[in-house]
């Protein structure tokens, strides 16, 4: 009852429910907007389960053997995983419902639950695990790009990125100004920016373990 398409671009839902009927109407839903799913009956079928790394959301129910849903989605929080969660339940309650949304969960709805409803709730879990992907493939490429600076020009850019100007840096550093600007250039053209509104966005992005790098240099 799976569907596994080769394009990884393209979305997979995966369904949670320890109800098979349940588990083929949404599976059945699904295939009939073209869209991909993969069910299972329980937190530990899913965590079993070789899964290709595609866009999509998860469709959890609450209760299930074993580990719950909301024990699923503390399970992937931990480990940096946050692929989209719609839960779907006939045993919600308001803590539940509170406890699922400040983990980031995407909507909490009750069986029975209309078609479009749980179709929109997919789409905008798609919609934002797209974006969330395409946000970490930046901030790698930014990653990336900052490894290249050395530990000076990488001080001249928290700099920079702090709004202070190069005279200012210069004294700082006890260099001078001339150096200055030469480290300034490097570190624009190996971050591949094209302004200072550019090195600003690059420094914010970067994970706070790069950011919060002091080094200790020398003189130059």
């Amino acid at each position: 009852m799976n569907t596994i398409a080769e394009d990884p671009n393209r979305p997979l839902v995966l369904v949670v429910d320890d109800d098979e009927e349940i588990r083929s109407a949404i599976y059945e839903l699904l295939l009939s907007v073209g869209i991909d799913a993969c069910c299972f009956g329980s937190t530990q079928e899913l965590l079993r389960a070789e899964l290709p790394d595609r866009p999509g959301c998860l469709i959890l129910d609450v209760r299930l053997p074993g580990a719950s849903g909301l024990d699923l989605q503390q399970h992937l929080v931990s480990r940096n995983n946050m692929r989209p969660i719609i839960f779907l339940t006939g045993h919600g309650d308001i803590a539940m419902t509170v406890q699922a949304m400040k983990a980031g969960a995407i909507d909490f709805l009750t069986k029975p639950v209309r078609d479009q409803t749980l179709l929109d709730a997919v789409a905008a879990g798609i919609e934002k695990d797209i974006s969330q992907r395409a946000a970490t493939r930046l901030v790698k490429q930014y990653a990336d790009r900052y490894e290249r600076l050395t530990p000076r020009e990488r001080e001249v850019l928290r700099e920079v990125a702090r709004g202070r100007l190069n005279k200012q840096i210069a004294f700082d550093l006890d260099i001078s100004e001339v150096t200055v600007k030469l480290h300034r250039g490097n570190v624009t053209r190996k971050l591949e920016a094209t302004s200072v509104g550019d090195l600003i966005r690059i420094w914010d992005a970067l994970p706070q373990e790069l950011r919060g790098e002091h080094p200790s240099y020398t003189k130059e």
